[in-house]
């Protein structure tokens, strides 16, 4: 067994789950600080599986733009932008009309990659007063949360860790993070049940709903709801494309899945006492991409007769469209609509023909 005097300095501090992660994460020499790749080095998001996610997200920024009355400045916010994929690839499916009118902005910790689009405006945080649509991918996942535990006395206990991933039970979980808990994500008292305290996102998606004046506010994420909570939490880490055990040394993605009802909640209680807050909505991705155009239909064979070329390309649409939609994979994702201003989000999520897809 390894001495003490044997693990590393860095390794040898207790800390709750949150501040090991924020540091583990956007620390100077965090996972999402370092390495030219970006976050699609180490994992896939439903950005890099196919252009058709960006090409439905231009289209919701169109309905968007239409709700509002085609405003003369327009804006899309890319949270969690990465190294500017997806903000760079809407600019790219979006109508001329609609672009030239368009401020795209990409909010990330990193700093902005060499060769992006000049018109896009990189942030460290997302910009005040805008009118739009702000969109975020995988991104309050990332937001760093702490970790409960039930202890053999039937006690919800903050978990802490070590910068080698070794866990141990600090003292109980009070105060807010027990109303939290208590609220929208009760633990019975059996000894190793766990939960992550989903308080810090709330207050980040607050906050950026904030910052839109008008328009509409997407978060698309892992996510689950109060009725089905995971009995032993999911806090997991990634690394070159595999899941691993989270360690919080800087060396992998730690991320846990999102308690959206609760996001959602939290935005209205912000909202002044005299207003009621537009109706969110909570929606898997499948369902809210085929309101978007995706279908993931097959071409009919008869069209590899009569033009082959056409016929690879939409069976290649095809197969992407598929497994943005793929019940068990990306398309259990949830989006959560959070409108701003009297837009209505149940009225962007309509039915579109085949023949509009890109």
């Amino acid at each position: 067994m390894t001495g003490a005097d044997e693990v590393p300095e860095a390794h040898r501090e207790w800390r709750g789950w949150r501040e090991a992660t924020q540091e583990a994460l956007y620390g100077p020499e965090g996972f999402y600080r370092t390495g030219p790749e970006g976050p699609a080095g180490h994992f896939r998001t439903s950005v890099h599986a196919s252009p058709l996610f960006a090409a439905a997200v231009a289209r919701l920024l169109c309905r968007v733009d239409e709700a509002l009355g085609r405003p003369a400045r327009l804006a899309f916010v890319d949270m969690a932008a990465g190294r500017g994929e997806l903000v760079t690839a809407v600019l790219a499916a979006l109508p001329a009309a609609v672009s030239a009118r368009t401020r795209a902005y990409a909010v990330e910790v990193a700093g902005r990659p060499g060769g992006l689009d000049h018109r896009i405006e990189w942030l460290s945080e997302p910009p005040h007063g805008v009118t739009g649509l702000l969109f975020a991918n995988e991104w309050l996942d990332n937001v760093p949360v702490e970790v409960a535990e039930v202890d053999a006395a039937g006690v919800a206990r903050r978990v802490l860790v070590r910068g080698d991933g070794t866990e141990r039970l600090g003292g109980p979980v009070a105060g807010a993070e027990a109303a939290w808990l208590a609220r929208w994500w009760p633990l019975p008292g059996e000894e190793g049940l766990r939960a992550e305290i989903g308080l810090p996102r709330d207050i980040a998606w607050a906050s950026a709903v904030a910052s839109l004046d008008a328009g509409l506010a997407v978060a698309a994420d892992y996510a689950h709801t109060v009725d089905s909570r995971p009995p032993f939490g999911t806090l997991t880490g990634f690394r070159a494309g595999r899941e691993t055990r989270p360690v919080p040394d800087g060396s992998c993605d730690i991320t846990a899945h999102v308690a959206l009802d609760a996001c959602a909640s939290a935005h209205a209680a912000r909202c002044a006492p005299d207003r009621t807050p537009p109706d969110a909505l909570v929606r898997p991705q499948r369902e809210a991409l085929r309101a978007l155009g995706l279908t993931g239909v097959r071409p009919p064979l008869a069209l590899a007769s009569t033009d082959p070329a056409a016929y690879l390309r939409a069976l290649t649409r095809a197969s992407q469209a598929a497994e943005l939609l793929a019940p068990g994979g990306l398309g259990d994702f949830g989006w959560l609509l959070q409108p701003v201003g009297g837009v209505d989000a149940a009225a962007l999520l309509v039915d579109v023909a085949d023949d509009e897809e890109e």
